[in-house]
């Protein structure tokens, strides 16, 4: 019997009925420890006796896939697939699938909220009422600002619709912009250094690269004030820089779901008064769980049906 591990911590924790379509296809389930992203040593002693990957976001290093002697494919429930070491996995000729648009809607339905979450200060103010303090923080409507969307792909173009909704002017850019995207004449894409300089809001949704693609020369070019939501990947800002700017004022918030380790270590930044942090929850919704368990599982029984 083909042997199936399964570690994402939204499947682990609560189960998901797609796993039944795994057991009818003749595979055995094997869960990590519920709700707990699995140790290199947990992964070392499970994976060498699977034929398929169902994995979450816990790094899988070249260590662990040379080990994983009958590992056949590495299914992802999301996007995400800078935790793998792409490389080896190629050498060994284990295929990496993701579930490609899964988790958008909740990832930019999620930077919307923490949009709104900055303009209006929600956490300053959830904190101070809990604290006993009637104290109001002056906020700023969404209506008519500028946003500027770093990345437009699945995500970033919903996003974008949904903040021209709001009344927002947009900017995109993109490597490789889709030029028939065209929602609204409040919409264009511009280069990255117009965006920089003219956005009130940016949102960042694009993968990483060798180096943080917001740091501090970018930073110094933003309009003062700026806010910068971040539930793309933590690498793509130069967390440093981020602090700075909000010791210095010239970021008003910095709003984020991610890190560079889960759970992250306490540090400045996140304890800085203007930030606002969520524990990775951009994909955490039961809609997208479900879409992203149903087509990981699809990716793996078609592989061996394939096979």
């Amino acid at each position: 019997m083909r042997k199936v591990y399964v570690t994402p911590r939204s499947i682990t924790k609560h189960g998901h009925p797609a796993l039944k379509f795994l057991e009818d296809a003749g595979f055995e389930v094997i869960l990590a420890t519920p709700g707990i992203q699995p140790t290199e040593e947990q992964q070392l002693d499970i994976l060498p006796e699977c034929d398929a990957y169902l994995a979450g976001i816990e790094p899988i290093t070249e260590k662990i896939l040379k080990k994983a002697k009958k590992l056949k494919i590495i299914s992802r429930n999301g996007v995400g697939i800078d935790n793998i070491n792409l490389e080896v996995a190629k050498n060994l000729n284990i295929p990496v699938k993701i579930a490609a648009g899964s988790n958008s809607q909740g990832v930019a339905e999620l930077a919307v909220a923490l949009m709104f979450a900055s303009a209006r200060a929600i956490p300053i103010c959830n904190d101070r009422i809990k604290q006993g303090i009637w104290e109001r923080e002056k906020g700023f409507e969404l209506k008519n600002k500028i946003l500027g969307v770093i990345g437009t792909g699945n995500i970033g173009k919903r996003v974008i619709k949904m903040a021209l909704d709001i009344g927002m002017e947009v900017i995109g850019y993109d490597l490789y912009p889709d030029k028939r995207f065209n929602p609204s004449n409040k919409f264009e894409y511009r280069p990255l250094e117009d965006l920089i300089r003219i956005s009130d809001i940016i949102t960042l949704h694009c993968p990483p690269s060798e180096r943080p693609l917001i740091n501090e020369n970018l930073i110094n070019n933003m309009k003062n004030g700026i806010v910068i939501i971040n539930t793309a990947r933590s690498a793509v800002v130069n967390g440093d820089d981020i602090l700075e700017g909000l010791n210095s004022g010239k970021i008003s918030r910095y709003a984020t779901d991610v890190y560079d380790q889960e759970p992250p270590k306490i540090n400045e930044l996140i304890k800085h008064k203007n930030s606002i942090t969520t524990p990775h929850i951009g994909g955490y919704t039961q809609e997208s769980v479900d879409r992203a368990t149903e087509v990981a599982v699809k990716n793996i029984i078609n592989f061996f049906k394939i096979e």
